[in-house]
């Protein structure tokens, strides 16, 4: 296979080969996949671990070599819609456990490190059990990671399970987040969630050597430095991998098929005229949610863009490939000024001129793209760390509004018009755009500092 003959080549050095490994999600394999090809750049070799279930398409990633690790039959819970997110991570870390290890094992000799998914506590603890150097890669926030490791903690004081009373109160240590702002995930139990936490942070602390972020020093210092105090170990802020790696949105790894006809459709928009919303590859709503989401765009009178994914709506069949249908008569309502898609090439649409906001789920590959162009937001945070990422957006660094925990279709006409078209959206507006200059200015420094740690271990 493709990775065996590049470890078996007589030109690489012995121990310079890293090898990565990414959970098989949309919002985890692609900046994976962007580091695997920044490192492959800096003269290192480079062999991607993968699950058989969403594998990446080696021919869009040249240069780079894969390697399937074939893991243990996935269970319906890691791959169904219906399932939430935490019963996904559960699933997949029982499945990959012993094959990652098997796959790690056969390539170790020519291994420097493994660069692991923070996610994958199992992939972490196998590694640890071979020798092999571990460098955890989040694909959150640090902010994020900081609200995992405080979980036990918050539990302690009486704050796990959440009470509605304390809802609002500040989240001890852990300002501008409330108590509602807590990573989370609505009906699952507490003791479970609680048990993976303490299963990622147990194998960050027993394994790892350090710790990548998908961020930059602009927006997250104070939570960079907060958790290399905690952790002693190193961590590096080597985002925006998009910008940095500079990989023409066309060929990233994408789980849906793009529907590319909405750009000429942006085309003939005014500037800063469409609101885009999505959210995400994972994110779903309920039917009366997702009706009140298009009665509220409908009635807003604003331009928009919106991907209505199969899948995202809970209680349909599994596996189905269909979109969730639409009310009746929404589209006379939307009279041509709304489009509708099953998924859109995210990057070039927040670059368009005719983009005015973004109505997010806060992953953060999406908050990221959408403060490198300089887009506010309207935020709508759906489970574990869209929670964080949603306060920090409109609290911290003010470039986003929140459409409200109860969506209602007044309330979401409201608040589009707000940003849209609102002072409060072009002040929102404005501080977006100096992150972007922020962003852009970022530098590969921490990624230099990333390649010579790699070759120090």
């Amino acid at each position: 296979m493709a990775g065996e003959e590049q470890l078996r080549d007589g030109g690489l050095h012995r121990r310079r080969v890293v090898v990565l490994f990414s959970l098989p999600f949309h919002g985890h394999l692609n900046p994976t996949l962007k580091l695997a090809a920044l490192l492959r750049a800096r003269g290192l070799a480079v062999t991607v671990l993968h699950t058989d279930f969403n594998a990446p398409d080696p021919a869009r990633h040249p240069g780079l070599a894969f390697v399937p690790i074939h893991e243990t039959p996935l269970q319906d819970t890691a791959v169904s819609p219906d399932s939430d997110i935490l019963a996904k991570l559960l699933a997949l870390n029982a499945a990959i456990a012993a094959p990652f290890r098997q796959a790690l094992a056969s390539l170790q000799d020519a291994v420097a490190c493994a660069v692991v998914d923070g996610q994958c506590y199992a992939a972490m603890d196998a590694a640890g059990e071979l020798g092999v150097p571990v460098l955890a890669l989040r694909t959150d926030s640090a902010a994020a990671l900081r609200n995992m490791l405080a979980i036990p903690r918050l539990r302690d004081a009486g704050y796990l399970p959440f009470k509605e009373e304390q809802l609002d109160e500040p989240a001890p240590g852990l300002e501008p987040l409330r108590v509602r702002d807590l990573i989370r995930v609505d009906g699952c139990d507490t003791d479970e969630l609680c048990g993976f936490v303490t299963s990622v942070a147990d194998a960050v602390r027993a394994s790892v050597s350090g710790i990548v972020f998908n961020t930059f020093e602009a927006i997250e210092a104070p939570e960079l430095a907060k958790i290399q105090r905690e952790l002693s170990l190193p961590a590096f802020a080597v985002g925006p991998l998009h910008l940095l790696s500079q990989t023409p949105p066309p060929a990233e790894q994408s789980l849906h098929a793009p529907d590319r006809g909405c750009l000429a459709w942006l085309d003939a928009r005014t500037p800063r005229s469409v609101l885009y919303v999505s959210l995400g590859s994972l994110a779903c709503v309920n039917r009366a949610a997702f009706e009140e989401m298009a009665w509220g765009l409908a009635g807003s009178g604003v331009p928009f863009l919106w991907v209505v994914r199969p899948g995202m709506v809970t209680g349909g069949a599994a596996g189905e490939e269909a979109p969730p249908p639409l009310p009746d008569g929404l589209e006379e309502k939307m009279r041509g000024r709304g489009k509708i898609v099953t998924w859109a090439p995210q990057r070039e649409v927040l670059a368009h001129d005719a983009i005015g906001a973004f109505w997010t789920h806060c992953g953060w590959n999406s908050i990221l793209e959408s403060i490198c162009e300089g887009v506010p937001m309207l935020v709508q945070p759906c489970f574990a760390d869209q929670m964080v990422n949603a306060r920090y957006v409109t609290h911290e660094w003010g470039v986003g509004m929140e459409v409200g925990e109860v969506i209602e279709r007044e309330r979401v006409a409201k608040a589009v018009t707000k940003l849209m078209v609102g002072e409060d959206g072009a002040r929102m507006r404005e501080r977006a755009r100096r992150l972007q200059v922020q962003a852009s200015a970022a530098t590969s420094l921490a990624l230099d500092s990333l390649v010579q740690y790699i070759l120090s271990l």
